[in-house]
């Protein structure tokens, strides 16, 4: 039997995530920081008699992730595939977030990423297999305000990923960056929620947030792609995902830099003009 360590699983893609690979017939080991609160998680794996095992994991402490891998590995042997989705939000202007925020969301995305793949690695380059799936965004190639800091993150765990593929191809172990766009989970209803910034940008993308929400992309679809991508035998490097994902890619890259500042420094009219006449999205 297959097995696969998935963290950040207390909701949204990884909850999803778990289930599919549960249903795959795959024994999963979900990480969370409090597996107190997931009684729903855990009547739905009994309900379906799935082999999913719930275990506690904070991706910010060392010891925390050292000690849950090391009693998963020792009692239950190598892990097949690890899903680094565990991560965190926080959005404002770089004036107006704090220096705790920039760092709280570093310490999960990106150094929670890393010592989950450290923990794991040895083990996997000894076997001469593994799979390790990192979630990142369509933010990991777009940085928008009031996004920067997440951005800024989610930049990091792509370039990383890009290094670690180069490094462990060798030894037969594969890494695929995923990235959603726009996905029905509570991270991106949290943003579409408008802030009391003194800048504009956050009310804006808490519009494009909320206007893209009205046809809402189930983090389901994510789910069903990371495990489509640990069960195919593909090398490929990045997995856009969603409706808008691509898109949202390409409208990037058909600007260079200074259209791209210039842009977002619009003023609202002229913003909201765009979105609609690029997008079709109403973001007033």
């Amino acid at each position: 039997m297959k097995t696969a360590l998935i963290t950040g699983t207390s909701k949204g893609i990884g909850l999803e995530t778990a289930l599919a690979f549960g249903r795959a017939g795959y024994k999963v080991f979900a990480t969370m920081r409090n597996p107190a609160k997931a009684d729903d998680f855990k009547k739905q794996i009994k309900s379906e008699s799935l082999d999913i095992h719930i275990s506690e994991m904070d991706v910010d402490s060392d010891a925390s992730v050292k000690q849950c891998i090391n009693d998963i590995t020792q009692k239950h042997g190598p892990i097949d595939v690890l899903v680094n989705n565990a991560g965190i939000e926080r959005h404002g202007s770089v004036e107006e977030l704090t220096m705790d925020d920039f760092k709280s969301i570093m310490e999960t995305n990106y150094f929670g990423m890393l010592r989950c793949t450290k923990a794991l690695l040895p083990q996997m380059r000894k076997d001469q297999k593994g799979c390790i799936i990192n979630v990142a965004t369509v933010a990991g190639h777009i940085s928008s305000s009031p996004l920067g800091a997440y951005a800024a993150s989610k930049f990091a765990l792509e370039a990383v990923s890009e290094a670690l593929a180069q490094e462990v191809k060798p030894f037969n172990i594969r890494v695929a960056i995923v990235e959603p766009g726009i996905i029905n989970t509570q991270m991106a209803n949290d943003l579409s929620v408008d802030g009391n910034s003194i800048y504009p940008h956050s009310k804006r993308f808490g519009g494009l947030f909320s206007a893209s929400l009205q046809t809402p992309t189930p983090p389901t679809l994510v789910a069903d792609k990371i495990l489509e991508i640990a069960e195919s035998k593909s090398w490929k490097l990045r997995h856009p995902v969603g409706p808008d994902a691509q898109p949202f890619i390409d409208w990037r890259a058909s600007m260079n830099d200074e259209e791209w500042v210039d842009w977002n420094a619009a003023n609202d009219d002229d913003w909201y003009e765009a979105v609609q006449n690029t997008f079709r999205l109403d973001a007033r």
